[in-house]
């Protein structure tokens, strides 16, 4: 999340480095297999078996990301992340056998920062795995600015802290939410569709555009006065969305 990041100042030293994962699965082979690839890249990490076990040890020893699979026994994967997102700021990588554009959709809602659909290439999830990392310690996106304030009427931005205010009230996003916030704040009145949002946010060239509707819902509900109604983040019926900017 942008929010409440507690280990702000080392974080945001260093972006890039290696940290501390807990994959969440009882797949023994893919689990081994996942490990092995972030080990590879530096990562310590750590395997759990089941949702309960996972909340004990996040309870324990916070881990700095957490690659988290959707069917699990006990309790799911989606419960799993509430429970998370109720209390911790940990980036969450969803893994799922499924595969239907409604999975994705709960799994964003719930506070995924992203989403990876079994079967996949143990590479592409530790690039994942190192893109969401990246972004939850407040590394920029390729040409982005990374330091100053940007925003309007109440709403405000630290980009070096990687922290996003609506009046006083420091927001919880995750860093997806962030990014997204982030881009269309700095593009004000300019119209994009979803899909260049998804290229230009989530640097996807390809995915289910869906993502971006879920995001757009979840920022709307944290910085507009009615969600319903919203006035910032503005629907462009037929083409995307645009941010208008609010007098202070």
């Amino acid at each position: 999340m942008a929010g409440g990041m507690g280990r702000g100042a080392r974080m945001l030293s260093d972006p890039d480095r290696p940290g501390r994962i807990m994959v969440v699965d009882d797949d023994v082979t893919l689990v081994d297999v996942v490990g092995r690839y972030l080990v590879r890249d530096g990562h310590q990490v750590e395997c759990v078996p089941d949702g309960y076990a996972a909340l004990r040890r996040v309870e324990e020893e916070p881990p700095d990301l957490i690659v988290l699979d959707l069917m699990l026994p006990g309790i799911d994967g989606l419960e799993v992340c509430r429970r998370l997102r109720e209390q911790w700021p940990i980036p969450v990588v969803m893994l799922t056998a499924l595969g239907q554009e409604t999975d994705k959709v709960v799994g964003f809602e719930t506070g995924a920062d992203d989403y990876v659909t079994k079967p996949f290439s143990p590479r592409e999830l530790a690039l994942r795995v190192r893109s969401v990392l990246r972004r939850a310690r407040g590394g920029a996106l390729p040409g982005r600015p990374s330091h100053g304030l940007i925003g309007d009427g109440g709403l405000a931005v630290d980009l070096g802290a990687h922290e996003a205010r609506l009046g006083p009230v420091l927001l919880a996003l995750t860093s997806r939410e962030y990014d997204l916030l982030v881009f269309l704040v700095s593009h004000p009145r300019q119209v994009f569709t979803r899909g260049q949002l998804l290229e230009l946010v989530w640097n996807w060239s390809f995915g289910d555009t869906s993502t971006v509707t879920v995001h757009v819902r979840r920022l709307r509900e944290k910085i507009e006065r009615d969600p319903t109604l919203p006035r910032r983040i503005v629907t462009v019926w037929g083409v995307g969305y645009r941010y208008e900017p609010e007098e202070a």
